[in-house]
């Protein structure tokens, strides 16, 4: 029986909750039945990139011009390498994911009048929070356009999906939600993690982990450090990631003395969820993120802004608390937590059941491999 082919193609693989996922189905769908190409481009300067950090064992085909950066001479090159391994390759399906590459990926896939399937994964979406009103509408109107020609749209959680119905991208019948899955290293003891930061262990630790960019509000964050250290000496933030405005923490611990840990990008996350009582995260907006399963996973409770499709992952009052965006909401969740410690713990417990039987690796594997299928026999 041939093996289905199919061409993965992402715009670069940063650390971060995408290259997780693809990784994952790199190395979990069936070798005997599927033929897998990863196709992405190379990784900004400010950025790790996971093929190098975390999969080197994930082959992939590197494009010139697929990354991060808009350039039209660039783009134009990728969209012609891509059309050429298209024609080579012949998949059965082409998935892109996210936004640069699901729409040169797409568009190199329906110019070169393949007959393969098209799937794009929106990871999240470029509706909130990073473009002026003009660009947005613009996105969106390519987005309508390109969900015409794909036979499936995969979104990494409800409300996304929402969304992206809500402006107009798709039908509903194209949709499927497929949650992120993931596993944990076995985590160490915490007494040694907490060694190995230097932070001392009667210390409640909060943790903010990912890219250091606008869209995750690093001066959000910040209040809330200033906010929660003018009524505790108990509290200590770590803080795990790399990106533009990481400079902005780096100032804010060098002149204002606040209780934080800067790390950087960190490949150890068992290190990091062991050292923590709490996660935090502060974004103007989200698919379904990465760290706060990993959290979960860990049995650290959760305060997060309420956006995206963060409450899919947080079950709010159970596993977490979910908030508006006033920093002083944030605060006063995270004292929460740390003045009941018993009932922080309860939360942890909570959030690792529900966090296993979601987001397990398998389960996401199966649902890919079920789409493909269907897909197929239409």
């Amino acid at each position: 029986m041939a093996r289905t082919r199919v061409l993965r193609i992402i715009a670069r693989m940063n650390v971060g909750g995408p290259a997780v996922q693809i990784s994952g189905l790199m190395r979990g769908l069936d070798p005997e039945r599927y033929d897998q190409q990863l196709i992405t481009g190379f990784c900004a300067s400010d950025e790790a990139d996971y093929l190098e950090t975390q999969a080197p064992d994930v082959r992939a085909t590197r494009v010139g011009g697929l990354g991060r950066a808009i350039d039209a001479r660039d783009d134009l090159r990728a969209f012609a390498e891509l059309r050429r391994m298209i024609r080579d390759f012949d998949p059965h399906v082409i998935h892109t994911h996210t936004a640069k590459a699901g729409v040169v990926g797409r568009i190199a896939a329906i110019t070169s009048k393949t007959d393969a399937r098209l799937v794009h994964t929106f990871h999240g979406h470029l509706l909130h929070g990073y473009f002026s009103p003009a660009k947005t509408k613009a996105v969106i109107g390519v987005e309508r356009q390109l969900a015409k020609r794909s036979s499936a749209l995969v979104s990494v959680g409800q409300q996304v999906r929402e969304d992206l119905l809500g402006a107009g991208i798709g039908r509903d019948e194209q949709y499927r939600i497929i949650p992120p899955g993931l596993s944990l290293p076995p985590l160490p003891d915490k007494s040694e993690a907490r060694h190995l930061f230097g932070i001392p262990h009667d210390s409640f630790v909060i943790a903010f982990v990912g890219r250091i960019t606008q869209i995750k509000r690093p001066d959000r964050f910040l209040e809330v450090v200033r906010s929660i250290s003018k009524t505790t000496d108990r509290a200590h933030f770590l803080v795990a990631g790399a990106g533009d405005l990481a400079p902005l923490i780096e100032r804010a611990c060098a002149e204002e003395r606040l209780p934080i840990t800067y790390l950087g990008w960190r490949s150890d996350i068992e290190n990091i969820l062991s050292t923590s009582d709490a996660m935090l995260l502060t974004s103007d907006n989200e698919g379904t993120p990465l760290s706060l399963i990993q959290a979960g996973m860990a049995g650290i409770p959760i305060v997060s802004t309420n956006v995206g499709s963060v409450g899919e992952v947080v079950e709010n009052g159970s596993t977490g608390i979910l908030c508006g965006t006033d920093p002083k909401e944030l605060a006063m969740a995270l004292t929460d937590l740390l003045s009941d410690p018993v009932d922080a713990e309860v939360m942890g417990a909570r959030g690792r059941e529900f966090a296993e039987a979601r987001f397990g690796v398998s389960r996401l594997v199966r649902d890919h491999n079920d789409l493909y299928e269907n897909i197929l026999r239409t």
